[in-house]
């Protein structure tokens, strides 16, 4: 920067950096100027005057001035300058006038140099961050595919074109195991800038990585033409997905699952195994609330008399929060469908509840009254 060729040089950097890498020269140059005043204060400046640094944009030539107040009697030379002095550049200055004094020091060019070289890499840094972030912004809430790269105390790594994404214990399949070079479809659920780069972080249990998954094996659904109305999981080992169609002449359950279980289990070897039932979505609760239960056989449905009713609230410190309504009922089933319809530790009934919003209390046919109504209570799931 101490020639001219050199500062034509550093000026045509520019231009091709705003061609090529979409770094707007008057960003660089702003960040230039900012970062030659900081080096001017450090390395020349013992009193801490106010400094501004000009740059000519076409022939990279720069000044130095310290920005001065114009008075009468000088009694800070730092930061006064006096009106007989400053008229003698201009007659157009009065009392109270900022005055710029160029104090470009010599040799203030080999500096100079090796700032603006720094602000360039820094900048391109700052781009390269840019771009890896709105890449995995613009994909959040998709699916991806990475290798397995490492793992420590906290996370599961994931190669991701070269971007590091991390999967926390929560997201990880208790059924899988991750080893060096293993390729794993991952949802991504954040990306948050950081001064090292963009952080991303994925998931392999979250229940929209079903969602997606169905998305690509059937076709229906990316069309539009079958509707996921709601999916519950307990990763790695079962989970409930309920379907719909408008279009009656098509079954949503059977295009899911494909001919001859097809669809549904290339999707089931993608997640290590994990069971999936795939329910119809019923506008009408007790036939939605009978199909989530699958493959249990129900014989009725008894809604709660208070359905409706506010419960309590759902967060007593939050004076915003939401009140809780609520939905109730018990269901029941022959004798010998018990154990299925509440499932191995409660597991059907427990997700049965999730997917349609309502707490289900199931009960053997052997128990109930006459009248229809239970003897007693015996299992819960909210």
């Amino acid at each position: 920067m101490s020639t001219k060729k050199q500062r034509t040089e550093l000026m045509g950097a520019f231009d091709v950096l705003e061609k090529e890498k979409g770094i707007k020269k008057e960003v660089i140059i702003q960040a230039l100027t900012d970062a030659l005043a900081n080096a001017y204060q450090k390395n020349y400046d013992d009193n801490n005057a106010n400094v501004e640094v000009k740059i000519d944009d076409k022939t990279g030539d720069f000044k130095v001035y310290a920005d001065k107040t114009v008075v009468d009697e000088v009694t800070n030379p730092v930061e006064q300058i006096s009106l007989r002095d400053a008229m003698k550049v201009s007659h157009g200055y009065e009392v109270g006038d900022t005055f710029k004094q160029e104090v470009t020091p010599a040799g203030f060019g080999r500096i100079a140099a090796q700032t603006a070289k720094n602000v360039v890499l820094q900048k391109l840094r700052e781009e390269e961050r840019q771009i890896v972030y709105d890449k995995y912004n613009k994909l959040k809430d998709d699916l991806v595919e990475g290798e397995v790269a490492r793992e420590d105390n906290r996370y599961i790594y994931i190669n991701l074109d070269g971007v590091e994404a991390a999967m926390n214990k929560h997201d990880q399949m208790p059924n899988e195991h991750y080893r060096p070079h293993d390729r794993v479809q991952v949802y991504v659920t954040r990306v948050l800038k950081d001064t090292k780069g963009p952080q991303v972080f994925v998931s392999r249990t979250a229940p929209d990585l079903l969602k997606r998954l169905f998305e690509k094996e059937v076709p229906e659904i990316s069309q539009g033409v079958v509707e996921i109305k709601g999916i519950v999981r307990e990763a790695g080992d079962r989970a409930k997905v309920a379907v719909f169609s408008r279009d009656g002449n098509i079954d949503p359950v059977g295009t899911c699952v494909g001919p001859r279980g097809s669809r549904v289990q290339t999707i089931v070897n993608q997640l290590g195994g994990e069971n999936i039932d795939i329910v119809k979505y019923e506008e009408e609760p007790e036939e939605y609330i009978k199909n989530a239960l699958n493959p249990a056989e129900v014989k009725g449905v008894i809604f709660d008399q208070n359905n409706g009713e506010v419960e309590e609230e759902a967060n007593s410190n939050d004076p915003d929060a939401e009140p809780r309504i609520h939905r109730g009922c018990t269901v029941i089933v022959p004798d010998d469908q018990l154990s299925l319809a509440i499932g191995k530790r409660g597991q059907n009934v427990r997700l049965a509840a999730q997917l349609t919003g309502y707490k289900i209390d199931i009960k053997p046919l052997s128990e109930m009254d006459p009248d229809g109504t239970p003897v007693d209570d015996d299992e819960d799931a909210e």
